[in-house]
C-alpha cells in the first residue's frame, strides 16, 4: 500500500522518516555522495517547523519511508503571487519505479493550488536523465524568458 502524505514536524514518526529519507539522498551520487553532517540532523527539524514556507511530502510504502519533497513557499516579483520551490526529491533505490516521484509532486501540485501558487521550480542535475524525463512528464521545463537569451542557470556562492 502507497501512502503520500503532508508531513507533520512534529510528529516522530514523521520526523524519523524525514532525516533518514534525506540523509539517503545526501548519500546518493545525485544528492553529494555523503551523508548529513551531526549538526544537520540535530537542528533541520526545528529550523524546518520554524520556517513559515516550509513543508514536506512523504510517501511510505507498506508503512515503510520509501520517498520526499522538501518544498519551500516564496514569490514570484514578475507575477505578484506565491509560488513553491521544490527543493529535495528523493525515492529510495528499492522503491523506484513505482511512480512514487509522480505521486508526491502531484500533492505538491495539489497543495501549490490550494495556496494560489502562479509557478512550481526545481532545480535538477543536467546529468540526471532519468529525474529530468520524469519532470518533463509531469509539465517541468527549462526556465527562460527569451529564447534568444537561452535558459536560465542555477548558480551558487557558498558562505561557509
Amino acid at each position: 500500500m502507497i501512502e503520500i502524505i503532508l508531513a507533520d514536524y512534529h510528529n516522530p514518526a514523521h520526523q524519523q522518516a524525514l532525516l533518514l529519507l534525506l540523509d539517503a539522498y545526501a548519500r546518493d551520487p545525485m544528492g553529494g555522495g555523503q551523508g548529513l553532517d551531526e549538526d544537520v540532523l540535530a537542528n533541520l527539524l526545528p529550523m524546518l517547523a520554524a520556517e513559515p514556507g516550509a513543508f514536506s511530502i512523504l510517501a511510505f510504502v507498506d508503512e515503510h519511508p520509501a520517498g520526499l519533497v522538501n518544498c519551500f513557499q516564496s514569490l514570484s516579483t514578475f507575477r505578484a503571487k506565491p509560488l513553491i520551490n521544490i527543493h529535495d526529491v528523493a525515492v529510495l533505490p528499492e522503491y523506484r519505479s513505482r511512480g512514487l516521484s509522480s505521486a508526491m509532486l502531484d500533492k505538491v501540485e495539489e497543495i501549490a493550488r490550494e495556496r494560489g501558487c502562479c509557478k512550481l521550480t526545481l532545480e535538477v542535475l543536467e546529468g540526471n536523465k532519468i529525474a529530468r524525463r520524469a519532470y518533463e512528464k509531469l509539465g517541468f521545463s527549462g526556465y527562460e524568458l527569451d529564447p534568444k537569451l537561452g535558459q536560465a542557470l542555477f548558480w551558487e556562492k557558498k558562505l561557509d
